[in-house]
């Protein structure tokens, strides 16, 4: 397989910066000054914090703003398989992920204006995303927080068109704190005085006090969801409802029902951000939105082929307990629609609660195959992710990879069809879509 351009660029810049994030806003401001601060001259910026739900949100409000006939950039992470897939460009007929050369130029750039100075690679990739989307023109740009808010190397943007904060739950203790009204604060950070906010479904009232109070206190014009918009299922359609009225719309090509507050919410921002979508435009973007590992049907690939006949295949990076809840959810509406024996192929990183995870789909999964993830250092071994899903009152056993588990499966499976979940984890599922043959495009 060859090396692209761009990966070479970003594999010298690994052993030259450390990995991970190291919270701040110095490093990335100084280096903006440096390029001239690109950031100062994006289109309209949707900005989306939150701990589920940012990327869902980033691919209603992109679908939406395209099926308006608007040029988007998006901005996205972590990627799956390619460092491409964070960074879609806009273009006539929808964005295409950006071009390797056009890529690799811009990293190149980015890393000489830093002059060798300390910084993280996440640092220096945020700032190719202002390079990148200050020099192509476009009438929008939605760009998701990589880590947090407030300190995250994308609150640079001193006016968004809005700001979106998604569900705010536990998630990244280390960096965050390990008190959800903590966490809440620190995703509000990205709130600019004056600029509109719009706040996603919460599950605490606690965060949502707090997201309030901060919108509140920095006079940001704001709408709630449950409040001053909300979306439900009526009669196999899904309605949107704000102060203007209805939109009645075709389910969300997205599975589950949390979906539908995603798309809301993306709406909302899309009206914040001073965008008119009509009726048609809404309907068109239910129906052709895609978000990569998101409760993705597998339907073909390398790995599907090694599947009982007629499994039906489900990916999802979704990774803490609140992800967990909302997943069972949506496997738990498959099964009442259509009933099939539900068993779980997991990997994870340890920076998760694997036990919280796992106990969202007691007394729905069969049984868990717990594998290691092999495209990161943190990966939890798979016998002590066994462990953890037996805690959590699931039947488990460690295999050696996903292409094992399938096989097992396959030949050991005596019943009807059963369905699978592949999840526990982005940098698993990446895995997953790369051995599959089927990566993000």
């Amino acid at each position: 397989m060859t090396t692209l351009a761009a990966d070479r660029e970003i594999e010298h810049l690994m052993t030259l910066h450390p990995k991970g994030f190291d919270l701040s806003l110095d490093r990335i401001t100084r280096l903006l000054e440096r390029l001239g601060n690109p950031q100062d001259r994006l289109p309209p910026v949707i900005h989306i914090a939150g701990t589920n739900g940012k990327g869902s949100c980033a691919a209603f409000a992109r679908a939406l703003l395209e099926a308006a006939g608007h040029l988007v950039h998006v901005h996205t992470s972590p990627h799956l398989v390619n460092w491409h897939e964070r960074y879609r460009l806009a273009a006539e007929g929808g964005g295409k992920l950006v071009d390797d050369d056009v890529f690799a130029e811009a990293i190149a750039r980015v890393a000489k204006a830093n002059q060798g100075q300390k910084i993280t690679v996440f640092e220096i990739l945020t700032a190719v995303t202002f390079i990148l989307f200050s020099e192509h023109p476009a009438e929008a740009a939605i760009i998701e927080v990589g880590l947090g808010g407030r300190f995250d190397a994308t609150n640079v943007v001193e006016r968004p068109a809005v700001s979106v904060i998604m569900p705010v739950s536990l998630d990244h203790e280390a960096y965050l704190g390990d008190r959800v009204e903590v966490i809440a604060a620190e995703k509000a950070g990205i709130m600019k005085r004056g600029c509109p906010v719009v706040i996603g479904a919460q599950e605490s009232e606690t965060a949502l006090e707090v997201l309030i109070e901060t919108a509140e206190r920095l006079d940001c014009p704001t709408v709630v969801y449950g409040q001053d918009f909300l979306a439900f299922e009526e009669n196999g359609r899904m309605v949107y409802q704000d102060e203007d009225g209805l939109m009645d719309l075709p389910l969300p090509r997205l599975p589950g029902r949390h979906q539908f507050a995603n798309a809301a919410a993306a709406i909302a921002a899309v009206k914040a951000a001073g965008f008119e979508i009509g009726h048609r435009a809404a309907e068109r973007a239910m129906a052709n939105v895609a978000w990569p590992a998101r409760m993705q049907k597998l339907t073909q690939g390398r790995l599907v082929d090694l599947a009982p006949k007629g499994a039906e295949i489900w990916l999802d990076g979704g990774h803490n307990p609140g992800a967990g809840i909302v997943i069972a959810e949506a496997l738990a509406e498959q099964e009442e629609k259509n009933p099939r024996p539900l068993i779980l192929i997991s990997g994870m990183i340890n920076t998760k609660d694997q036990s919280g995870y796992f106990s969202a789909f007691k007394g729905l999964a069969r049984h868990v195959y717990t594998v290691p993830v092999s495209k990161s250092d943190a990966g939890v071994p798979n016998d002590e992710l066994a462990l953890r899903a037996t805690e959590a009152g699931l039947s488990s056993e460690p295999v050696s990879s996903v292409a094992n588990a399938l096989m097992l499966l396959r030949d050991s499976w005596d019943g009807p069809a059963p369905r699978i979940l592949i999840g526990g984890s982005l940098y698993f599922a990446g895995a997953v879509l790369d051995e599959n043959g089927t990566p993000p495009t």
